[in-house]
Parts: C-alpha cells; structure tokens; sequence
C-alpha cells in the first residue's frame, strides 16, 4: 500500500466534524494537507492547531471560484493533488409535504453538484499523481428514519455515483470510494435543526443500543477508514460501511 507521508491532500468542510478528523489523522501521518470550509474562523483554527502540515482556505464548494481557490491552493501547498475528502455536506429535514424546494435543491447541489464539480475540476492534478477521491454516502441509505428523505436523497445520488465515476476514471490512474457512517455527532446535526449542541449529542447517544457495538462512533474512527481508502491502491469503486454495526437493524438492550 502508498503510505499518505509527503502526499497532498485537499479536504473540503475540515473545519469540524469528520473533514477536521481527517485532516488531524493525514497531518500526523506526514501528509501536506489543504483545507476548506465555509467558515474562515473554523478553518483557520483548525489548521493553526494542526500545524504547518496544514492551510486553511476559506470557500464553498457549491461557488465555482471557490472551487477553482481551494484547488490551486492544495496544490501550490503540497506540490500537486494525490487525495481529495469531499467532506463538505448539510442536511436538511422535514415531512413530504411540508419540504420546501429551493431548500432541497440548495441541500443537492452541497452535497452532490459541488462536490462532483470539484472531484472534476481536480482531474488533470488526480491524473498526474494516479490520485484517490473520497466521498460520504450514510447509514440513512441502508435505515428508513422519517423526516430524512431529501438527506438520505443526496446521500444515496454519492453511493451511486461511487461505481460510475470507478468506471469512468479507472482507465484514467484514478480511483474514487465512499464511506458510509453511522451514528457519529458533528455539527450538521445542529444544522438539521435537531436542538443544541447539547441535545444533538443526547439524541446521537441515544441510539447507542442500535448499533451492534452498542456506542455511537468518533469522527477519529471514521477518518482511519478515509485513510485506509487514500492508501489502498486496488481499492475503487468500493462503499464502506463504517457504523457500528448500525446498519444491521440489531438493538441492544
């Protein structure tokens, strides 16, 4: 397997949540690692903590010169592009008839537009260095849980087009995988309008006996599956399912 030590990498949303988990776990294995986030403060603080393995570079990814920034900077940083983590994502919730559609396709173009313009935008950087893209699909494509359908959408629009873009990039040196998690607390849970932070964390806890492990999971936990994937070069193509067994249907009394 490549080792991450000396490779760049670009994170989008690293500021919190599982884009900060991976790009704590890239720096300390030694790679040069660029993040982005909506939130210059978020970002700027995460990497002045990391070190100087790390930038921050404040944008959007659903901006296209957001995108075009975020990119040159990674590669000006880390001397090209071996890994992109499309982390950057929202959630959105509500009953069937109550969505409102400008919020649905606000939440599509986060979670699926941005991130597949940028996965094509860092093409010619991926191909020269037979580079890896990383993208999030959810447990909520395997668990029906109510109110979830324009998120559980966007999630499921990743998961199929992890086999495509394998297929379409394969003969091109590049490889793209998904990571599926389960019951894991970062920000996007405030976000979907589920209470303080206080009370997002009690609601994740609370489905502890769900998961066949019996706790909910780390953003740590879930950044050591994105590294394996950036490491394994005859993986692609590949979902993998990292939640505790949530996806079982099991409970844990």
């Amino acid at each position: 397997m490549k080792q991450v030590a000396g490779t760049s990498v670009l994170v989008t949303g690293g500021g919190s949540g599982i884009g900060e988990g991976v790009a704590r776990l890239f720096a300390a294995r030694g790679a040069r690692v660029t993040i982005s986030g909506r939130r210059e403060d978020k970002v700027r603080k995460v990497a002045d903590d990391i070190g100087a393995g790390c930038i921050a570079v404040a944008g959007d990814v659903t901006v296209a010169a957001d995108r075009e920034r975020m990119l040159a900077a990674a590669i000006e940083h880390g001397g090209g592009l071996d890994t992109l983590v499309n982390a950057a994502g929202n959630m959105y919730r509500g009953k069937i008839d109550e969505l409102d559609e400008q919020q649905m396709l606000d939440l599509y173009h986060a979670n699926v537009v941005g991130p597949v313009q940028l996965t094509g935008l860092a093409m010619p950087a991926l191909r020269e260095r037979s580079g890896s893209v990383v993208v999030f699909g959810s447990v909520h494509t395997q668990r029906a849980f109510p109110g979830a359908s324009p998120y559980a959408a966007t999630k499921g629009a990743l998961e199929a087009l992890t086999g495509v873009l394998a297929a379409e990039l394969g003969p091109q040196g590049v490889r793209i995988n998904c990571i599926r998690p389960g019951g894991v607390y970062t920000e996007i849970n405030e976000r979907a309008g589920l209470g303080t932070p206080e009370q997002a964390q009690e609601r994740l806890k609370g489905l502890a006996a769900a998961h066949a492990i019996g706790r909910i999971g780390t953003t740590e936990e879930v950044a050591e599956a994105v590294l394996y994937l950036a490491e394994a070069e005859w993986a692609t193509g590949s979902i993998l399912t990292i939640d505790g067994g949530l996806s079982l249907g099991v409970t844990n009394d």
